[in-house]
């Protein structure tokens, strides 16, 4: 099982598999967004549809990835009386081993949270990532709340909620070098760094034909790169790139230039709460409680509380 980021900062970097060349510049055409045969332009960042709207709180952007026009009906949560869930062990912010010894992270968080709402007691247990996806098939837990995107691999052996969050691309610049407006034709000439082998890479090569791409090996070396002024840009995995910009590493040399690139073909469907295949009454029951958090703004605290740099 692939991860979606890069592990080295506790993020893993999406790649592209299972699909012909043919196939992904098709749906990325389909995607784009008025994009002319003639002149061979290509979108800007795909707005959030109205079940996406982020909203702009302490200065941070606060994805929403629920509509409040569609409200999930509520299942019949009696039935629930225990939840166990299985995470990682290692993988910050989302999951990792506290100062006391106990499961914490944005994902604990959130998993906690769900109890109340549903209001069953919660376990959480820590197992090595590759292992999760068998314990819940061997019934060692009742979901897996560990950064598991949906794909469509995933989806065969696995159910998954709603997503909770997803993991846009974004570019990244210099503060000293003023950049507004990242459609293709206004990036032409320039240096744009990314990670070689990623999906991130093959969207640049696809829609951004104009522009010279400098891969690297991994997202250390990119990022020194756009660093010491040896590219113009850097194009990668927003989540990661929003905990580099907010440590030590980066200086504060660099911040995010333009919106969220949120092609699913390419970045993914998003990121939910997994459960056994055909257990309904659990996946609604997600739904239904992921919903209210949302509407109550305790999703909002939540991500307020971990994510100070927003990769929105």
């Amino acid at each position: 099982m692939k991860r979606n980021l890069g592990r080295r900062t506790g993020h893993r970097h999406i790649e592209i598999a299972n699909a012909s060349l043919s196939t992904v510049l098709a749906a990325v055409m389909a995607a784009a967004l008025t994009m002319s045969a003639m002149a061979q332009t290509a979108p800007a960042p795909t707005p959030p549809p109205p079940a996406m709207k982020p909203i702009t709180q302490e200065g941070v952007t606060v994805p929403g990835f629920w509509d409040p026009r569609r409200r999930p009906e509520r299942p019949d949560l009696s039935r629930i009386s225990v939840i166990r869930f299985l995470t990682e062990t290692d993988y910050p912010p989302f999951n990792y081993l506290g100062s006391d010894g106990n499961p914490a992270g944005f994902n604990i968080d959130l998993a906690r949270a769900i109890c109340e709402e549903i209001k069953a007691n919660c376990t959480i247990q820590m197992r090595r990532f590759d292992t999760l996806l068998d314990s819940l098939n061997a019934n060692q837990g009742d979901a897996v709340i560990a950064s598991i995107a949906a794909t469509p691999d995933m989806r065969r052996r696995v159910d998954f909620s709603d997503p909770y969050y997803r993991t846009p691309a974004r570019f990244v610049s210099r503060r000293d070098v003023p950049f507004d407006d990242m459609r293709p034709e206004l990036l032409e000439k320039k240096t744009i760094a990314v990670v070689a082998g990623t999906a991130h890479e093959a969207y640049l090569k696809t829609l951004f034909t104009e522009a010279v791409l400098k891969p690297y090996r991994n997202a250390d070396e990119a990022h020194q790169a756009l660093k010491r002024g040896e590219v113009d840009l850097l194009f990668g995995d927003g989540v990661e790139l929003a905990f580099w910009l907010n440590g030590t590493d980066s200086a504060s040399c660099c911040v995010f230039r333009g919106g969220p690139f949120l092609e699913s073909n390419y970045f993914g469907e998003g990121v939910g709460v997994v459960v056994k295949r055909g257990n309904d009454l659990m996946r609604q029951a997600f739904n239904w409680a992921l919903f209210r958090l949302w509407e109550k703004g305790r999703f909002t605290d939540l991500w307020l509380r971990y994510f100070p740099v927003s990769p929105f």
